[in-house]
């Protein structure tokens, strides 16, 4: 079938809109499954024409050397050989768009992608496609300001974790974007590492190990995010000056949120939601602790999981903090884990007030002697486990609220005292620190509680009402 040409007046819009230059007239090329050579037909193309793919199958792998749009009709496919990228951008400027691609190789080393962009192609954009199967999704390989907008990514769902590709990888490539993507299955959903003024916004995550997760990268924006069901939702490491806001973690297993190494951020605005969660997430626990440590996640002694018909409540921990400092925690919402915040290793330089705490089993985990007061500016946060009073009426308990006591912490670092926790002894020492608070050996204490909770943030009564 030939070739169908029309002449069409600047091609890219999106090309246009980001100041690139293209000449005022460009051609749109129509190619039906079974034409000649797809990667003939692009390099003939020149820049600023557009590559139209009919309905059906048509065969990769292609390169893309101009600054030109490649985009598929309504059931257009792009199969690939199962050995290197379907698609590879080189050109800056280029668009890859409307397309379902499939059929990348395997090879780690490789980076083997569904669509790989070169260093070369800043400002290269890759939306509205439907990327499946494939090691990687999409790899933003050093490309400046690119941006992964709108697509559908399903990683590889057999074998293991581990060994499947991210939906979306950014390496080193300042000013790009990842925003309204669904990406499900694989490794990662979005990795970030060794990048910068990056902006991951509005996507959404399930079935993946993290939904997020940061390898210094610094100066970015994380925001309104929707994680569900994912081992962790937010990993956040050896990275710097975040604004990280309005996400959600939905019924992730392990931690909602993870700080490790990471200072100097805003965290505002976020809800964590726990849920009862099938026995059976919990039996790959052991695997799960070794490909944390294998990747250099802090990996400590875990809460013993309630189980209540068969099901237990996660996340284990709303927010897991492991030496990161500078950090300021502002009207978030922890609901559901076993731990709302658990911080150790020298973590205790965080402002965190004006969050909600609610229905945790332990509100806060702090092993250590500091006191650290969780309030600013005569604001702290609301415990939905505080009987408190509010006598004068201006919204704050009348007394201070401590989330942990010496008993806590016994059985925290002797978990064998478990057996003693209901005992008469135990009551009487609860009691007496009760009565006489000089006895209690340091820790975290809220010396403003709120008596209501703020408002909970949009997205999580969105996701959850």
């Amino acid at each position: 079938m030939p070739l169908v040409r029309t002449l069409v007046c600047l091609g890219s819009a999106a090309a246009f809109a980001a100041g690139l230059a293209l000449p005022a007239w460009a051609e749109r090329i129509v190619v039906a499954p079974g034409s000649e050579d797809l990667q003939s037909i692009i390099d003939r193309a020149a820049d600023g024409d557009t590559v139209t793919l009919n309905s059906g199958e048509h065969r990769a792998p292609v390169r893309i050397s101009k600054r030109l749009v490649l985009e598929g009709e309504p059931g257009a496919v792009l199969s690939g050989a199962g050995s290197g990228s379907v698609v590879t951008v080189l050109a800056p400027g280029a668009v890859v768009r409307g397309l379902t691609i499939r059929g990348s190789g395997t090879n780690a080393e490789k980076l083997d992608s569904g669509v790989f962009v070169e260093k070369t192609a800043t400002q290269a954009i890759v939306e509205r496609n439907r990327i499946e199967g494939n090691l990687y999704g999409i790899y933003l390989h050093g490309a400046e300001d690119a941006i992964a907008r709108g697509n559908t990514i399903v990683g590889i769902k057999e074998g293991r974790v581990n060994e499947a590709g991210n939906g979306i990888s950014v390496w080193n490539a300042p000013g790009a974007k990842v925003l309204d993507n669904d990406v499900s299955f694989g490794r990662d959903g979005i990795f970030s590492v060794t990048s910068k003024r990056n902006t991951f916004s509005g996507n959404r995550f399930r079935d993946l190990r993290f939904a997020i997760h940061y390898m210094y990268t610094n100066d970015s924006e994380i925001s309104d995010n929707i994680s569900t069901g994912n081992t962790v939702g937010f990993a956040i490491m050896f990275s710097n000056r975040l604004k990280v806001s309005g996400n959600v973690s939905d019924g992730d297993r392990d931690h909602g949120f993870l700080f490790n190494y990471a200072n100097g951020s805003q965290i505002i605005g976020n809800a964590v939601l726990g849920r009862l969660q099938p026995a059976e997430r919990w039996a790959t626990s052991v695997m799960r602790m070794s490909e944390a440590s294998e990747h250099g996640l802090p990996v400590t002694g875990e809460v013993e999981p309630t189980v209540a018909n068969g099901a237990r409540s996660g996340p284990v921990k709303c927010v897991f903090i492991y030496n990161a400092n500078r950090n300021r925690f502002r009207d978030n919402w922890f609901e559901g884990c076993e731990i709302g915040i658990h911080f150790t290793a020298g973590s205790e330089g965080n402002e965190i007030a004006g969050n909600a705490f609610v229905r945790n089993q332990n509100q806060v985990k702090y092993v250590g002697t500091r006191y650290l007061d969780w309030s600013k500016g005569g604001r702290g946060n609301f415990w939905s486990d505080n009987p408190a009073f509010d006598l004068n009426g201006d919204g704050l308990g009348d007394n201070a609220y401590r989330p942990n006591d010496l008993m806590d912490k016994v059985l925290w670092t002797a978990p064998q005292a478990k057996v003693l926790a209901n005992s008469p002894a135990v009551q009487v020492i609860r009691w007496a620190q009760a009565q006489f608070p000089a006895l209690l050996p340091g820790g975290v204490v809220d010396n403003h509680p709120l008596m209501a909770p703020p408002a909970r943030p949009k997205l999580a009564r969105e996701t959850r009402p």
